[in-house]
């Protein structure tokens, strides 16, 4: 086991209060693509003649809604992804004792569908959906049997995913239970992220403990903070380390 790899499988060892902080990176080898890499979904202009940024605002929701739902449901669901070995990795650390929470930027729900129970998603998820006028709930399952915009069948409204859309804030009491477990933290593993999305790549900032461990392909703002730094794909990383956990 290289060196770094078996680091990180003794601090998980002796630690009973690990956090783990993760982003896009984290379900690539679950054939999702991440936004930001050479691949991602930022990458190139959509078809539809907007950046998706653009596209991806509350205000560009409300006022082109057609477009929304188009690029949406064409780029942004995959209801066939599993989760990787990463995720089924946290949620046994979890059953362990040893994970208290997984805080995740991710909206795809495989944190989840791994076993996981305290998984707090900053951005939201694409599985909770609900009306924009009354309110009413609905699974993936039912926005996906509709073609272009989603409307409620109670009201006829629209029914927009539950997710942190631009200019939209993040939701206060999720936030404020991740910044929670990060500030108590003994251990905290980042992986899968740029730490270049704010507010929350801010949450690092509320780590005091002295085990911070950076799990991504590339370098990011906070490499200089950590005190174990690893390069390598992070299912590959969780899979080594856990045969001897």
């Amino acid at each position: 086991m290289q060196e770094n790899w078996q680091q990180l499988r003794d601090w998980i060892q002796e630690s009973d209060n690990i956090v783990f902080f993760g982003g896009a990176g984290v379900s690539t080898e679950s054939g999702i693509p991440d936004f930001r890499g050479e691949k991602g979904i930022y990458a190139t202009m959509s078809e539809y003649g907007y950046r998706p940024e653009t596209i991806l605002s509350h205000s560009f929701f409300e006022s082109h809604p057609e477009i929304f739902f188009q690029y949406y449901k064409k780029y942004l669901l995959f209801p066939n992804a599993k989760p990787n070995a990463c995720h089924f990795a946290l949620a046994q650390l979890e059953k362990m004792g040893k994970l208290k929470a997984v805080v995740t930027q991710n909206i795809d729900n495989l944190h989840q569908l791994a076993g996981s129970k305290h998984v707090l998603e900053l951005h939201g998820t694409l599985y909770r959906n609900y009306c924009v006028h009354c309110k009413k709930e609905f699974s993936l399952e039912y926005v996906m049997t509709q073609e272009g915009i989603t409307h409620c069948d109670r009201c006829g409204a629209m029914v927009r995913p539950d997710v942190v859309l631009y200019e939209e804030g993040l939701n206060e009491e999720t936030l404020e239970e991740a910044l929670r477990c990060i500030s108590e933290a003994e251990m905290l593993i980042i992986g899968g992220t740029s730490l270049n999305v704010y507010p929350a790549a801010g949450l690092v900032r509320y780590y005091r403990g002295k085990k911070l461990v950076l799990i991504n392909k590339s370098e990011t703002p906070y490499d200089y903070h950590a005190d174990l730094i690893i390069r390598d794909p992070i299912g590959q990383v969780f899979s080594g380390v856990m045969v001897e956990i």
